[in-house]
């Protein structure tokens, strides 16, 4: 058997709605959850009665037995995990942060903070959080699709998270995954796999199968759910893909016009000077984002170059990324993400961070140009990293 550490290469910055998903869906399991399994069953509750009857409960059982064989986790789950034959609205959303046990929070939390991360990058974080509660809603609704009159809760964020996994699939295929082997006592190692491999293994193996041969035999593993939301990731990624591409089929490209510096006359005389190296020490000690955004952006993005030119890299990366944070909506922001690739490259150590900057820019990509050199970068990088390491 194996199963995925980690991956690679790692976005910029930090996820902090995966962290987010993570850490809420651990808070309800030792908050609400885990307390709940450990509390008896209060026999005058009127769920508990609802509870056994639409479960089928027959024949003479005693209070005592049912006493000491439900839980007040039993009642929870019923109450709040979606049961198709039942719809609520609120159990559709719900269901996505309850989980069965330790290890089924385990290894949903495990795959969302491996994999979460690079489409939070790629989406944003509010796009990302609505992208993993849609596709955990459109998981749950394939489910239903083949029992619509069960009852039994479907309760995990698997579903939501096999959504994160199919836009992961599309987006990254050049990603790596590393994998840890388990065979004792004969083998025990990590080895970097595929993305699409490891991926296409979770679909096919882990959840197809599966639900083709074994969806009467009451496996407990809602596969259905698993490839509703994997499909429902793909279908949202390719969409966004196809949404892009013809806006920017239907937006002129920018031409290219010389660097206006005269933005910055007022905050550095310098420029009236024709001085860039002292027109870029005085961008660089703007601590104000507001004065920042008073520059022309050919302006700043000159400064970035002027300083690759001088192998200033740490700096020129602090003039890219201040573009990338505070433009996200300037038409220069892919000369922007490909110049900060270029300073990060020059490093290797932050090859993985240059990778992912080099991505973006050839997503937003405006020009041929600009996008043939993203890819010349992006092959550079996968020649460095020897191909079977990372990339």
């Amino acid at each position: 058997m194996f199963f995925p550490i980690a991956d690679t290469p790692n976005p910029p910055g930090r996820p902090l709605i995966t962290w987010a998903l993570v850490g809420m869906n651990i808070a309800v399991y030792l908050l609400v959850s885990l307390p709940a399994t450990m509390a008896a069953v209060d026999l005058n509750d009127p769920l508990l009665f609802e509870y056994l009857r639409v479960l089928g409960l027959r024949g003479p059982i005693s209070a005592r037995e049912i006493y000491e064989n439900i839980s007040a986790y039993d009642l929870l789950v019923f109450d709040y995990g979606f049961r198709p034959g039942d719809f609520s609205l609120v159990a559709l959303f719900s269901s996505m942060f309850l989980h069965g046990g330790l290890m089924h929070l385990a290894g949903n939390m495990l795959f969302l903070f491996i994999f979460g991360d690079n489409v939070e990058n790629r989406l944003g974080r509010m796009r990302f959080l609505a992208v993993y509660l849609g596709c955990g809603v459109i998981a749950t609704l394939f489910f239903a699709l083949f029992v619509p009159e069960s009852q039994v809760p479907l309760i995990g964020a698997s579903g939501a998270i096999s959504g994160v996994l199919g836009c992961y699939f599309l987006w990254f295929p050049r990603n790596r995954v590393r994998c840890f082997l388990f065979l004792f006592p004969i083998l025990m190692t990590s080895v970097y796999l595929s993305a699409r491999l490891v991926l296409g293994f979770y679909l096919l193996i882990d959840n197809i199968l599966p639900f083709l041969f074994t969806a009467t035999s009451g496996s407990g593993v809602a596969h259905g759910a698993h490839i509703g939301g994997f499909l429902g990731g793909l279908a949202i990624a390719w969409g966004l893909d196809q949404y892009y591409q013809q806006r920017r089929f239907w937006q002129r490209p920018v031409k290219p016009r010389p660097a206006n510096l005269n933005s910055l006359q007022q905050i550095c005389p310098a420029v009236s000077q024709g001085d860039i190296e002292g027109a870029s020490g005085c961008f660089l000690a703007l601590n104000d984002p507001a004065e920042r955004l008073q520059v022309d952006s050919n302006a700043v993005l000159a400064i970035g170059q002027f300083l690759l030119e001088k192998r200033r890299y740490q700096d020129a990366l602090r003039v890219f990324r201040r573009f990338v944070a505070e433009r996200p909506n300037d038409k220069l922001i892919d000369q922007a993400y490909l110049g900060a690739g270029k300073a990060l490259l020059a490093q290797p150590r932050y090859l993985t961070s240059a990778y992912q900057y080099f991505l973006s820019a050839l997503d937003l990509a405006r020009s041929e140009q600009l996008a043939a050199e993203a890819k010349s970068q992006l092959r550079t990088i996968e020649q460095l990293r020897g191909g079977n390491k990372g990339l």
